[in-house]
């Protein structure tokens, strides 16, 4: 990495129970950032009133996505509330390839999944501030009948319990305090030594080097 170039992409999960967030914290982190790509994630469930195809899930029968698990297509899988969904492997590829974040917002089964397959990835578990605001979050989007609504609250249960596994836990209370303190994690990370390789080593070899030099003059 010669001065000037771009710090290393990371794989960025943000997982955490229904309601939560994560959806909203995703759009302002891609609103804000061009260096940051979503990750598409492969789905059996049928697309709500607002969703677009390869925009926000590639959206495939239940039997292109056996295919998908049975051919490595897929990093990850998991099934959710009787539907299926994981993540593609060529988009990972391509976009830490070309040095870019890849944000991918999963459930906890999936980042799990990602633990195993990406150890590099940032593990990120997006808290609702309350059970209220959770309800309100979930109630809100207007499209799950009672029994659904119960069953992701279920789920959500389980999925609390979860925040232990994780690298951070960032309480989303207020949209853009939560946003920055993603970015937050996100910037640290870049700069971890470990992720660096021997770049620095070959700038701290290049500026010792000077420095010993300059001692001998």
């Amino acid at each position: 990495m010669t001065p000037g170039a771009r710090l290393p992409g990371v794989p960025l999960v943000l997982s955490g129970p229904s309601g939560g967030g994560k959806t909203s914290v995703c759009g302002e982190l891609l609103r804000r950032r061009d260096d940051i790509e979503f990750s598409i994630s492969a789905t059996t469930r049928p697309p709500r009133p607002e969703e677009q195809d390869e925009r926000h899930y590639r959206f495939v029968s239940r039997e292109r996505f056996t295919r998908m698990t049975e051919t490595g297509e897929l990093i990850e899988w998991a099934e959710v509330h009787g539907e299926l969904y994981g993540t593609p492997r060529d988009q990972l590829e391509a976009c830490l390839g070309a040095g870019r974040t890849l944000l991918l917002d999963i459930d906890v089964q999936g980042a799990r999944g990602i633990r195993e397959q990406v150890p590099g990835a940032v593990l990120v578990f997006l808290l609702p501030p309350s059970a209220e605001a959770m309800l309100t979050r979930l109630r809100g989007r207007g499209s799950e009948d009672d029994e659904t609504l119960r069953r992701r609250m279920r789920s959500a249960l389980a999925e609390l319990e979860a925040v232990g596994e994780f690298d951070y836990a960032v309480v989303n209370e207020e949209l853009d305090a939560t946003v920055c303190a993603v970015e937050a994690i996100l910037e640290a990370e870049r700069r971890a030594v470990t992720r660096r390789g021997t770049e620095l080593l070959e700038r701290a070899s290049a500026l010792a080097s000077a420095l010993r030099g300059t001692l001998t003059v």
